[in-house]
């Protein structure tokens, strides 16, 4: 009894850190940011790294949505942060050969690195938008302070503590300037402060570290919107292609001296649909995808054409020796998502797990690239093998493959750090070419090898990202700026009209030309046209009368600054602010009068059916089921019957226009079958009511 009771005793310490580190993730304490000023949107956490379903959507693909006004363009599946050393001792004398300390790419058994820091500093306060005098707002921004001397739009300073004794500082930075705003910059400085857990006082003095690798870890998979449409597993990553620039591996195109690694939807021979996947050509809609895609993408759309991927940008030769070691990172790796080493459980005090760990992490280069091994002729939009079958099972290959960087190895004497800088990014091809390959493919105009061409201009795309990116850090990231967004922007419902107005920045380094106003119709994810360009920078109104009525409008605004010569990553031209500060993310239209008679009552459409052509009915994946009542009283109850004069549903009208919409949802929240229903409108002034009978064909 005695001894059982010593060995609980003695356990004791490891058990409440297992508990703590269990309820640290199953109650979601660590602090999850959003960076969202330019057109990639990402959340970052407090521990130091994004790990697998630990984001806000606690979903295999949650973040690195690019680009992010469309829905569901969720790329990440996991990302990982390891530090490692050779020949340490903790501070209780403990000797261990190898010792990592890991964070992602999934849950360890308890955790190894302690959050000091998470804030987010934005260059100028994020404008106010209105819509019908409704607060309508980006969501996930959450900014802690405001510093008008920042070169970049949005950081976030996270500071966090490892038992390693090594201080990560990681600053996450990106623009929201058109040619630079699909990347995100990583900053890291790792420094030897001996602080070992979340507690400053503890420290481990005069304790050098011997060959440091800092080593990370990326699961792609892209991107959410097409997951289902090619299969579950897709969401997993499991037709993730990955290539690597500048590893020494094999030359590289003159153009693409870049030190990088990048991912791309490929091709897998999968049994969910019966054509060549790449680019992810969405034909149909099963229950699943219904949920992420619309009826409309079902002509043929290439849901899954982004390239994104991870350039190095600098990284030092030595603590001491602070210039760019084109060497590093010393290790580009490609290994099963699955990997033993990358399931839950990692320990820290695991000496054997440790010593596999650090291998992994010291591995070199692996040749050849993952993409040569699946398509040795190096054209991959013939690919036709499976992307797993590069790697073993051993290496954990059921769920697709991932790409991890290592540099190092450092020597780190107390109080000395290595900074290392690169930018993660996401480039494709557009809307428009997405949907016109894909309606040729489908259609049989074109073939498999000629949509897959199509779809690999992406990586080009990617590439001269790499570029911007590259010319921004050489340049101390002084690229040129547009002006500032408007501090607030409204627009208003109107009988005849859509009524906008702004306010601009009155201390504007860069003061504004002119204003831009860009609208969609149907969606907040639609196209968007450029509608009015001011004819002078003090406009502050505009309204717009060329809408329909009955139909639904999102706008956003940006300042236009002068023709500029160019610079850093940047080609000449006119700059305008970014617009995700002014986007609205509710809908306005038109709201008529109110009816003068009972007898001007209108329902459209009338017959509804829901298999017309979407010109006959509502546009927008929201109104496709809808069914308006004009011309009615501005104050009336609207009851639905059915043909047998069952009640079905019962809608107060308060708002005093002549407008009123239905989306054939009973009062129980039933989808209304096919028949004929009876309208009955009762004005709440007169009481006089009205009666109009419709028929719905499903």
């Amino acid at each position: 009894m005695k001894s059982l009771f010593n060995k609980i005793k003695n356990s004791l310490p490891l058990l409440i850190v297992l508990f703590f580190g269990i309820q640290m993730i199953t109650q979601g304490q660590y602090k999850n940011v959003w960076m969202s000023a330019g057109s990639l949107h990402n959340w970052y956490s407090e521990i130091g790294s994004e790990l697998e379903l630990a984001g806000f959507a606690k979903t295999q693909q949650d973040g690195f949505q690019w680009p992010a006004i469309y829905s569901y363009q969720d790329m990440q599946a996991a990302r990982g942060m390891w530090i490692g050393a050779k020949d340490f001792t903790d501070e209780k004398g403990e000797f261990y050969p190898f010792k990592v300390c890991t964070v992602g790419p999934r849950n360890p058994q308890f955790y190894a690195f302690y959050p000091q820091k998470m804030e987010m500093t934005a260059k100028f306060a994020a404008p106010t938008v209105y819509v019908n005098g409704n607060l309508s707002y980006q969501k996930n921004v959450d900014i802690d302070k405001v510093d008008n001397s920042l070169l970049y739009d949005r950081v976030i300073e996270n500071v966090v503590n490892s038992q390693l004794g090594i201080t990560v500082k990681r600053r996450i930075f990106e623009f929201a300037q058109q040619y630079n705003d699909n990347y995100i910059v990583y900053e890291y400085t790792f420094t030897n402060t001996g602080n070992t857990n979340a507690d400053p006082a503890i420290e481990l003095p005069n304790t050098t570290l011997k060959d440091v690798y800092f080593w990370f870890h990326y699961r792609n998979s892209i991107n959410e919107s097409v997951r289902y449409v090619v299969g579950n597993a897709s969401g997993w990553g499991i037709n993730t292609m990955n290539d690597a620039r500048g590893d020494g591996v094999k030359a590289d195109p003159a153009n693409e001296k870049f030190r990088a690694q990048f991912s791309w939807h490929g091709y897998f021979p999968g049994k969910d649909v019966s054509y060549d996947n790449i680019g992810g050509p969405i034909w149909a809609l099963n229950s699943n995808a219904a949920r992420y895609n619309t009826k409309s993408d079902t002509v043929g759309r290439l849901g899954g054409t982004q390239f994104m991927g991870l350039v190095t940008l600098y990284a030092d030769k030595s603590a001491s020796e602070k210039v760019d070691d084109p060497n590093q990172p010393t290790t580009t790796h490609y290994t099963g998502s699955d990997h033993p080493l990358l399931v839950a459980g990692a320990n820290s005090f695991n000496k054997d797990r440790m010593t596999q760990e650090y291998a992994l992490m010291a591995f070199g280069h692996r040749s050849p690239r993952h993409a040569d091994a699946i398509e040795p002729s190096g054209d991959f939009s013939k690919q036709t093998k499976d992307p797993n079958s590069a790697v073993s099972t051993q290496e954990g290959n059921s769920g697709g493959i991932s790409f991890n960087n290592g540099y190092g190895p450092y020597t780190l004497k107390p109080g000395e750090s290595v900074r290392i800088v690169m930018a993660e990014a996401a480039n494709g091809i557009g809307r428009k070419l997405q949907v016109d390959t894909g309606i040729k493919y489908k259609k049989g105009q074109i073939t498999a090898l000629d949509k897959n061409k199509i779809v690999m201009q992406g990586k080009d795309s990617l590439m001269l990202t790499f570029k911007r990116a590259t010319e921004a850090f050489k340049a101390g990231w002084k690229i040129p700026q547009p002006p500032l967004p408007p501090t607030s922007f409204e627009v208003n419902s109107g009988g005849d009209r859509i009524s906008l107005k702004w306010a601009a920045n009155a201390g504007d380094p860069n003061p504004p030309t002119a204003f831009r106003i860009y609208r969609a119709l149907g969606n907040v994810d639609s196209n968007y046209t450029m509608i009015y360009e001011t004819k002078s920078p003090s406009e502050r109104s505009y309204d717009d009368k060329t809408v329909v009525r009955g139909y639904n409008y999102y706008y956003y605004i940006t300042a236009v600054g002068a023709s500029q010569s160019g610079g850093p990553g940047t080609p000449a031209g006119k700059l305008e602010s970014g617009r995700y500060y002014t986007q609205t993310y509710d809908f306005a239209n038109l709201q008529r009068q109110a009816g003068e008679s009972m007898s001007d009552i209108r329902i459209v459409p009338n017959p509804f059916n829901s298999r017309a052509k979407t010109s006959v009915r509502f546009p927008g994946t929201t109104d496709e089921d809808k069914i308006a009542f004009y011309n009615i009283p501005g104050q009336c109850t609207i009851r639905i019957y059915s043909e047998m004069g069952e009640l079905i549903k019962t809608i107060e009208h308060t708002n005093g226009s002549g407008d009123e919409y239905w989306y054939q949802v009973t009062s129980s929240n039933q989808i209304i079958v096919s028949g004929i229903y009876i309208a009955v409108f009762t004005d709440k002034n007169t009481g006089e009511s009205h009666i109009e009978k419709f028929a719905v064909i499903r």
